[in-house]
């Protein structure tokens, strides 16, 4: 039942994120196009729609392709905007010739979910135990590394673990790639960090929803993505251990606690690999929109940075019942300013 139930929700999270958001735009109209992150698309498309509605001359159709095929396409002029989990880099924005603005409109937690129904209460995983897990050493679930954090678990003996990791570019990889770098010397060295990597382990799926449908299939599976994917489909997550040694259950509360102790440099990209402070998440990142610094339409610019303001007020009320969290008021206001120094 608890199998039927998760891959019924996953998949309609699945329909959700694969079907581009577009509505019917009377003549006259503007239309924007974007592409990316599958990560905060249930969040854009609800805005998107929203927006649409308020204004129906304007309608976004956005495409969750995923963060390394958004950044392609943004950079290739193919679409108004991107949207990746991993900003932009330093040699990436130089091949845009337009200039690149990003804007950072939302966060999340990145939560390790798992497939393993003798389980009743929430599976804990230190540092070592996550990273060996992904780095294919731990390949049982009765391993020792997992059986010290739950004594009282009723882990099965002989369920193999089946690593689920992302198949393509994916700014959610980054971030989890990221984190497994600062806890990890052996997964930095041997694996790195990237919105792609050379996985020691694992069978790879699309997307943040094709992640939670392979570990609502697969008895033993583990995967990482997005809170709102994991708590939309019932599919339990671990309690991870933190910087300050602590087992944090992944919630808006720990989310935010996390980015409480980090500050928006100047140019809007900011990574928490490893976030200090007690009760914070260990694995959280906020997520950019890509625009052009410059458009050539006009109608094009005052339409996306109406959008972009929309998200940024309005729009954050629908964050925390996604599964997202809310902006803190001093980083609305930094990135509105950014937003509206798009040109024309």
């Amino acid at each position: 039942m608890f199998r039927l139930k998760c891959l019924a929700a996953s998949l309609a999270l699945a329909a959700l994120v694969l079907v581009p958001t577009s509505c019917q735009m009377g003549a006259g109209g503007t239309p924007l196009q974007g592409a990316g992150g599958t990560f905060p698309a249930p969040l854009y498309q609800r805005w998107f729609i929203e927006y649409h509605r308020l204004h129906p001359d304007v309608t976004v159709n956005y495409q969750a392709t995923g963060s390394g095929a958004g950044i392609q396409q943004f950079t290739q002029g193919l679409v108004n905007f991107g949207a990746s989990d991993a900003a932009m880099t330093d040699e990436e924005i130089a091949k845009v010739k337009q200039g690149v603005q990003l804007l950072p409109m939302t966060a999340g937690c990145v939560v390790v979910s798992y497939n393993i129904p003798s389980l009743k209460e929430p599976l804990k995983l230190s540092r070592d135990a996550l990273a060996g897990i992904y780095l294919g050493e731990i390949t049982d679930w009765a391993d020792e590394r997992i059986k010290k954090d739950n004594p009282d678990a009723a882990l099965p003996s002989d369920l193999k673990v089946t690593v689920v990791h992302r198949a393509g570019g994916s700014g959610t990889t980054f971030c989890f790639t990221n984190h497994l770098s600062s806890i990890s010397e052996k997964w930095k060295s041997d694996c790195g960090v990237g919105q792609t990597v050379a996985w020691p382990a694992g069978v790879g799926a699309k997307g943040n929803a094709g992640i939670a449908a392979l570990i609502t299939q697969t008895t033993g599976a583990v995967g990482y993505l997005e809170f709102g994917y994991a708590k939309q489909g019932g599919i339990p997550m671990a309690t991870l251990e933190n910087k300050a040694g602590e087992f944090v259950v992944p919630s808006l509360k720990s989310g935010q606690a996390a980015l409480a102790n980090t500050s928006l440099p100047e140019n809007l990209r900011a990574f928490i690999p490893d976030p200090e402070g007690k009760g914070s998440y260990p694995i959280v990142t906020y997520t950019w929109l890509l625009c052009y610094k410059k458009y050539n339409d006009p109608k094009i610019a005052k339409a996306l940075k109406d959008v972009i303001k929309y998200g940024l007020h309005q729009g954050q009320e629908d964050a925390e019942p996604l599964g997202y969290i809310p902006l803190p008021a001093s980083v609305v206001e930094t990135v509105e300013k950014a937003a509206m120094s798009i040109q024309p």
